[in-house]
C-alpha cells in the first residue's frame, strides 16, 4: 500500500509535465487568445476580408480518384479555372477540377521532393523542392505531359537548412509581384522575395530582396507549424495553413490576424477533422480549396455561394 501511494506523486508530476508540454507545443493558450481576439474584431473585418468563420464545407474529404500518393501544395490557375498540386515519390504534377476530379498527371524530372507550387501567369509556375532548398520556374501548357527543371531558371535559399523541415509552401502575389515562401518549423518563417518579375525570370540572374514577414501582434506565429501559404489578390491577405494546429489563419498584409478556420470536427460544417492538411488555394470567387495527404480533397464556400 505504501509503495502504491508513493508512486502517485510521481504519476501526477509526469502527467502534469506532459500536459504542460502539449499546451506549449501546440500553443493552446495562444491559440485561444487569437481565437477570442479575431472573434471580437468581426465588425471590423467581416466586410473587408475573406472572413473564414462564415465559410462552410461543400466537399469534405473526397478521395481523388487516380491519386494515391502524397499530394502537397496547391495553386489556382485563373486562366484555366483549374487547380494544380505536386506529388512526391515519384515527383509529379497533377491538374484537378474545382470539384476534385483528376484531369491529368504530369511527370516531373530533376526535383527530389516537391512540396509547393504556385501559378504566376500564362503557362508559368514556380515549384519548390524541399530536398534541394530551391525554387524552379517551369512552364506547363495545355498538352504538357512531362516537365523537366533542367536548364530552367531557379533560385536557391540557403537559410536555416534542415532536412525535412525546410520550405514547404509558396504563393505568388500577382498584384505586388512578390513570392511568399513558408518554412515548416525550427523555426517557422514566412519569407517575402521581391525582384522576381516573371518577365525577368528567364534572364541570366535575379536582382532580388528577401525579407521576413511577421505577425504584428506577436514575436512568433500562434500555429505550431506551417504547411502552406496562399495570397488572396483582392484583399492582399495571407492564408496560412497549419497541419499540426489543424487550422487556416487569415492575416492582413501588415501582419494583423483577421480570422480563423479550425479544421476540426464540428466547425464550419465538418463531420471529421481534416487529418493532414498540406495544401491550400483560394479561387477568384473566394472559394477555399484544401488538400490533405495522401489524396483527400476539400472545398469551403463563402456565404452566399
Amino acid at each position: 500500500m505504501t509503495r502504491t501511494r508513493s508512486r502517485k506523486p510521481l504519476f501526477y508530476a509526469v502527467a502534469l509535465g506532459l500536459g504542460a508540454l502539449i499546451v506549449w507545443y501546440f500553443k493552446v493558450l495562444t491559440l485561444g487568445y487569437y481565437w477570442l481576439s479575431t472573434t471580437m474584431g468581426a465588425s471590423q473585418w467581416a466586410g473587408a476580408s475573406l472572413w473564414l468563420p462564415g465559410y462552410q464545407v461543400a466537399i469534405e474529404g473526397m478521395p481523388i480518384q487516380g491519386l494515391t500518393r502524397n499530394t502537397s501544395g496547391l495553386t489556382f490557375n485563373t486562366e484555366t479555372g483549374t487547380l494544380f498540386t505536386v506529388i512526391n515519390r515519384p515527383p509529379q504534377i497533377a491538374e484537378l477540377t474545382t470539384d476534385g476530379r483528376l484531369l491529368r498527371v504530369i511527370a516531373l524530372d530533376g526535383v527530389n521532393d516537391p512540396e509547393g507550387i504556385t501559378y504566376l501567369h500564362d503557362d508559368r509556375y514556380v515549384i519548390s523542392d524541399e530536398g534541394s532548398h530551391r525554387m524552379h520556374w517551369v512552364q506547363i501548357g495545355h498538352g504538357t505531359q512531362r516537365v523537366s527543371v533542367a536548364g530552367t531558371p531557379s533560385l536557391g535559399i540557403g537559410i536555416d537548412k534542415l532536412h525535412n523541415s525546410s520550405f514547404e509552401g509558396i504563393s505568388w502575389d500577382g498584384v505586388h509581384k512578390r513570392l511568399y515562401v513558408v518554412r515548416e518549423k525550427l523555426p517557422m518563417r514566412v519569407l517575402v522575395i521581391t525582384g522576381l518579375d516573371p518577365a525577368a525570370a528567364t534572364s541570366s540572374g535575379f536582382n532580388i530582396d528577401i525579407s521576413e514577414w511577421k505577425s504584428s501582434r506577436a514575436s512568433s506565429l500562434f500555429m505550431s507549424d506551417l504547411s502552406s501559404v496562399t495570397v488572396h489578390d483582392e484583399t492582399g491577405h495571407l492564408l496560412l495553413l497549419s497541419d499540426e494546429s489543424a487550422l487556416v489563419a487569415e492575416y492582413a498584409s501588415d501582419g494583423r490576424p483577421v480570422s480563423m478556420l479550425p479544421l476540426w470536427r464540428g466547425f464550419n460544417g465538418l463531420q471529421r477533422k481534416v487529418p493532414q492538411p498540406e495544401g491550400a488555394a483560394i479561387g477568384p470567387d473566394g472559394k477555399l480549396y484544401l488538400l490533405s495527404e495522401p489524396n483527400l480533397f476539400y472545398r469551403f464556400d463563402p456565404p452566399g455561394r
